[in-house]
């Protein structure tokens, strides 16, 4: 069993949903991600995902493909964001997913990205771009290195389809909570629990919700029906705002606190 299913037994055990926060690697530099592993972790993360940047990230709204613009300005590179996991992971023990479009793990290679995810602590890849039909030999490579492949379903996905992936899948489903892109939204869609439900019904991975989930209501809405929320872009908005602030990481851990922080105690803090 790898440590991602660890995880969630782990919180069913607990009674409790996962809190799965995203960031991009070299947004706003290496050294300030680093820290910000390390602080997502403390601030109650029970996966991390970590973002690969990329120069046409289609999946992505307008605040990751900003963050991913900065961090290629800064020149950082799939073997940069590997380095900047096997740091924090000398100091935290939380899951860590590398979550990348296909094209830079196809230039780094598909036996030396097994080899270099697993030595440097990576718990499993998620691949937006890269299709069922096709990804058969990246993912027993991955799994031959212990290294969890994760992939993304959609409430588009057709019941076939549904069947493919999650026989190939390991670790949990990511299920998009609704069609289109990344990015913050008011309120959730019925989609998305419509969406777990099918999953369920073919599969026992546990299932995490993402894509327009961006606020703490909106996590525990998320946890009545599925097993974690994903929060990506409303973080990496915090990052992007606070990136000239000299206390960007305890900020950012502060805002991550506020999303799984009882209601009560969100309440005590505002006053």
């Amino acid at each position: 069993m790898s440590r991602i299913r660890d995880t969630f037994v782990e919180l069913k055990c607990s009674g409790r949903g996962g809190f799965i926060p995203f960031i991009t690697a070299g947004d706003p530099d290496l050294a300030t991600t680093e820290l910000l592993l390390v602080e997502l972790a403390t601030a109650g993360a029970d996966i991390i995902e970590l973002g690969v940047p990329f120069s046409d990230p289609v999946a992505d709204g307008e605040v990751i493909q900003r963050a991913s613009e900065r961090a290629l300005r800064n020149g950082v590179t799939l073997g940069d964001a590997l380095t900047c996991v096997a740091r924090a992971k000398q100091h935290i023990h939380v899951p860590i997913v590398l979550f990348s479009y296909f094209n830079p793990l196809l230039k780094f290679g598909e036996d030396r990205l097994a080899n270099e995810a697993k030595q440097a602590g990576v718990d499993a890849v998620l691949v937006t771009d890269l299709i069922p039909e096709e990804a058969q030999p990246w993912t027993e490579t991955l799994i031959q290195h212990e290294v969890d492949p994760i992939f993304l379903v959609a409430p588009t996905t057709s019941d076939k389809r549904l069947v493919h992936i999650t026989q190939q899948a390991r670790g949990f489903i990511y299920a998009i909570s609704r069609a289109g892109v990344t990015g913050a939204r008011d309120e959730m869609t019925h989609d998305a629990e419509t969406l777990v439900k099918r999953v369920r019904s073919v599969s026992d991975l546990p299932v995490a919700v993402g894509f327009g989930v961006s606020s703490a209501e909106q996590v525990r809405e998320v946890w009545r029906f599925a097993d974690a929320a994903v929060v990506g872009s409303a973080i990496v908005r915090e990052v992007e705002r606070l990136s000239a602030e000299a206390d960007l990481v305890n900020r950012v851990g502060q805002f991550a606190r506020s999303l799984v922080a009882p209601k009560s105690v969100r309440q005590a803090a505002g006053n």
